[in-house]
């Protein structure tokens, strides 16, 4: 990790040193072709406004479009310059880099004066895929791609591809439309490249390669064009025509995106919060389950309370009740996480969630039981050999505490899969309301097991 950080480093510093050596403008751009847009854009934070303009003027607008891509924060690159070059750079990004980096401008006049001053063509998709929902597949398509018709030969269709190239670069994968311009299949670019003249184009059409409509969901067909592995799919308005394509980089980026937002969740957050987000905002996404788990806390506290006298006797169960509550709370987050996987499939039927929750249940009872019985053995010598407890008491507290593991684990397992699939069930995000209910939950449970075994043992040992 430290070689790969130090190789990256260099890179900046070298690409720096180009830029500020003062050469013509010709040499520069000359020494700048050897290194990917990438580890330019990693070098842009490392300059000034005046020497970024320096730059973008050196490289050209397409070289520049291509290494503002790269980069987290465009719109801040892009204030640096005048409205009209801006948009000049934003018309010659992908379409859907282009969005990303108009959504990234606070001010919606700004990004609608950008979208005026761009070119027609590019305009035109921008506001293509804009006027979808945040969660709908054509808002994460972009236009970059090559269809021929169906009707064509191998020669016309060669020529038309070449042609769509100059502007289009997503060209392994070719889309064919019928006569009415709707979608009928697609073909690889190496077959046709080796077909012969005479072929008809329809030899080479795959007519059962997938695709998705623009107007479904994201969280709905994620996991099936997952399954298909291709480079790209096409994404269809509702005549059937090819108006997009989602890539497997778009798809990357959308696992990528759910991954961070249920992380978040998890923590008891609506959304995956923003750094440049405010501190009022902050705290209303976060206050309301510290509220409510307050008072579940306070529910547990009183529950420890219950069984002070247990304490008062032999002060060294207290010193164990970190470790059930940890474990307990381990295992109900991963139970958790695998719930909320297996609730993605909306097919699965009440048959198979029983037959999960069975299982997830026989998990944590054997993991409950090995980690019970390691438990025992260590906690009883640590207290008969460390703390000079007699015999029969470490063996009774050990025993104890991995009894008590042992029913934590095989009831945060049934807990940390039952509660997101009820959440579910009433239409609420699992991810949201279960996270942080299931670890106050899983710690009251193990709280009632470890103390109510506690003072059976002592009672057993005539301590109570």
């Amino acid at each position: 990790m430290e070689d790969q950080e130090r190789k990256e480093l260099d890179l900046t510093g070298q690409i720096v040193a180009i830029i500020t050596s003062g050469q013509d403008d010709a040499a520069i751009r000359q020494a700048l072709d050897d290194y990917h847009a990438n580890d330019i854009a990693s070098a842009l934070e490392t300059l000034d406004g005046a020497q970024r303009r320096a730059l973008y003027r050196v490289l050209g607008q397409e070289r520049t479009a291509e290494v503002l891509s790269y980069t987290d924060n465009v719109s801040d690159y892009l204030e640096e310059l005048p409205a009209r070059k801006a948009a000049q750079l934003l018309g010659n990004m992908d379409a859907d880099d282009a969005v990303d980096a108009l959504e990234d401008i606070d001010s919606e006049g700004k990004r609608e004066e950008l979208l005026s001053l761009m070119d027609g063509e590019s305009s035109q998709d921008v506001r293509l895929i804009v006027s979808f929902e945040e969660d709908q597949i054509g808002h994460m398509m972009t236009t970059n791609f090559v269809s021929v018709p169906e009707s064509a030969t191998v020669k016309e269709a060669m020529r038309s591809v070449i042609a769509q190239a100059e502007e289009n670069d997503n060209i392994n994968t070719i889309y064919v439309t019928d006569a009415q311009g709707r979608y009928a299949g697609a073909m690889e670019l190496k077959d046709l490249i080796i077909a012969r003249e005479h072929v008809p184009l329809d030899q080479l059409t795959s007519r059962s390669y997938p695709s998705v409509y623009a107007t479904e969901r994201i969280d709905d067909t994620m996991e099936r064009l997952m399954d298909y592995a291709e480079d790209s799919i096409p994404v269809l308005d509702q005549a059937g025509a090819v108006i997009g394509v989602i890539t497997a980089t778009d798809l990357v980026e959308a696992v990528d995106d759910a991954l961070g937002e249920d992380y978040a969740k998890l923590a008891g957050l609506t959304a995956a919060e923003d750094l440049r987000e405010g501190l009022g905002q902050s705290m209303r996404k976060r206050l309301p389950w510290l509220v409510l788990l307050l008072g579940l806390g306070m529910v547990v506290s009183s529950v420890v309370g219950v069984f002070e006298a247990v304490v008062a006797q032999v002060a060294i169960v207290v010193s164990f009740q970190s470790l059930i509550l940890d474990m307990a709370g381990n295992v109900g987050t991963q139970s958790l996480a695998v719930t909320i996987r297996v609730l993605m499939d909306e097919n699965i039927s009440g048959a198979e969630k029983l037959r999960f929750i069975w299982k997830e249940m026989r998990v944590g009872g054997a993991n409950g039981l090995l980690l019970g019985a390691l438990s025992l053995v260590f906690v009883g010598l640590y207290l008969r050999l460390v703390k000079g407890y007699p015999g029969r008491t470490s063996l009774a507290i050990a025993g104890c505490v991995g009894l008590a593991l042992f029913l934590s684990m095989i009831i945060s397992s049934l807990v940390g899969t039952v509660i997101p699939m009820f959440f579910h069930k009433l239409k609420v995000d699992p991810a949201v309301a279960s996270g942080p209910l299931i670890t106050t939950v899983n710690d009251l449970v193990a709280v009632v097991a470890y103390y109510t075994l506690a003072g059976f043992m002592l009672a057993g040992l005539g301590l109570m």
